[in-house]
């Protein structure tokens, strides 16, 4: 029987869902339309499959903690491998990596399967899907690179269109069409949207990405065979994976190649790669709208409105969009959604952390969140999970002073080591290695005020970290 090797790519950013999205916190690791992230959904998702074999996930170094943190809160999975990207560089490269990775490690000669799958879509027929791959499979076996193609339910000028042949072969690729092309694409019944979803075994993928992409075929390559295993992590080599091209696996290769095929597929599917898309695939009420969060509105007709804290009034508005994070509100036309990346262009080019990071910031061993920031002065909420703690570490340009609000802390402050209990406070020198820990059985918060002329997170000098970091 046919091995299944899960490939979810969890890289990117999804910056067309700011200000919920950001780049230190991507759609993928969001809950949007369940009570678990687009990850975890698709883990639960393939771990639904025949014969498969542990996921293998691909996430960017720097979401490397918080991704882990999910995959291990899905019972259905028991066993993983996290392949960790020091750079980005499309899917392309992240594919071969997996194809090379699952090939060095394959003892026997029995041909594996790869599906290879983004983190962030939305799949609701769970039945039509395993149908799907059952078929790519079968593909697969006869050496095709199988593309699923989405049964378009409209007129979309916001997806790649496959065309399909005879025998389900590929005619052609087609980029994002107007809409008096995307009419006749409908009706002419044999055209699909691009869903970025593929199967294919490790040595047609391996054969195929050498003749038509070689440069990224020797530098992903050498990324894996001179990469560190660390598990559950595995770290592509930096300076190779520079060496690749930044090119997706459709241009690499899909839209180049004679051998691909095209498995037709209705699977409720959605790439939420935008608000109103999210609009359009959540529960909506008799006004058409979608509310999340603190919401409160008069005559709101076909609106998106989420409040991740604050109470959120709205009187009048009609296909608008609002988003209020703690540091953020956006507000748009339902059909602009897509121009939300024009903002986060400009918050880089302005050099504004609000693309980057929320108030609250999640770390191995647990999060902080900024309660209020100025020039001399910071103010934090720190979490610290059970059992865990940070780095041994000083700071050049700040001092500190701890407050327990809740749980038990262990603190290292120089030479001392001592306990510090709900109410009770330390101070933490300028220039004093330190180091906090929780000891106990529940989460330990306290508030943290920063004092000194400079209060920049680099301002961390690392002496000993259970988490790899340096500093």
């Amino acid at each position: 029987m046919t091995r299944f090797q899960p490939v979810i790519l969890a890289g990117g950013t999804g910056s067309r869902l700011w200000p919920l999205s950001r780049e230190l916190y991507p759609k993928q690791l969001l809950n949007l339309t369940e009570n678990c992230s687009l990850l975890q959904s698709t883990l639960k998702r393939v771990a639904g499959l025949e014969n498969t074999l542990p996921p293998i996930v691909i996430a960017g170094d720097s979401h490397r903690f918080i991704a882990l943190s999910q995959i291990r809160d899905v019972d259905e999975v028991k066993d993983f491998t996290l392949i960790l990207e020091p750079v980005g560089r499309n899917t392309a490269p992240a594919v071969y990596a997996a194809a090379c990775y699952v090939e060095e490690r394959t003892e026997d000669e029995q041909e594996t399967v790869l599906l290879v799958m983004p983190a962030d879509h939305l799949i609701r027929h769970k039945n039509e899907f395993q149908e799907s791959v059952r078929k790519a499979v079968e593909l697969a076996e006869k050496g095709m690179l199988v593309t699923f193609g989405i049964q378009p339910q409209a007129p979309e000028t916001g997806y790649g269109y496959i065309e399909q042949g005879e025998n389900n072969m590929v005619k052609s690729f087609v980029e994002k069409p107007d809409l008096e092309t995307a009419r006749e694409y409908l009706a002419a019944g044999n055209f699909f949207w691009n869903s970025g979803i593929f199967a294919f075994t490790c040595s047609t993928l391996i054969r195929e990405m050498d003749h038509w992409s070689p440069e990224t075929g020797l530098a992903m390559r050498e990324a894996v065979e001179m990469g560190n295993d660390d598990p559950p992590f595995f770290r592509l080599r930096a300076q190779s994976m520079m060496a690749a091209p930044s090119d997706s696996i459709d241009y690499a290769l899909m839209e180049k190649s004679d051998r691909v095929a095209v498995v037709p597929a209705d699977l409720g599917w959605s790439d939420i790669g935008s608000w109103k898309a999210l609009w359009e695939v959540s529960d909506k009420n008799d006004g058409g709208n979608v509310f999340q969060g603190d919401v409160m509105a008069e005559d709101v007709k076909n609106c998106l409105i989420r409040s991740e804290q604050k109470l959120v009034a709205a009187v009048g508005l009609r296909d608008t969009l609002v988003v209020c994070t703690a540091d953020a509100v956006l507000v748009a036309p339902m059909d602009r959604s897509q121009d939300v990346k024009k903002i986060v262009n400009r918050l880089k080019a302005e050099g504004r952390e609000e693309h980057q990071l929320h108030l609250t910031v999640y770390r191995p061993w647990g999060s902080y969140t900024i309660l209020e920031e100025q020039p001399a002065f910071k103010i934090k909420r720190i979490t610290v999970n059970p059992g865990v703690k940070l780095s041994l570490q000083m700071h050049h340009h700040r001092s500190e002073h701890w407050v327990v609000v809740k749980g038990t802390a262990r603190v290292t402050c120089g030479d001392d080591i001592f306990l510090l209990l709900e109410n009770q406070s330390s101070y933490i020198p300028c220039g004093e290695k330190h180091r906090l820990e929780n000891p106990g059985v529940i989460p330990l918060e306290l508030i943290e005020v920063q004092n000194g002329s400079y209060l920049g997170e680099d301002d961390i000098v690392r002496f000993d970290d259970d988490y790899g970091r340096e500093g």
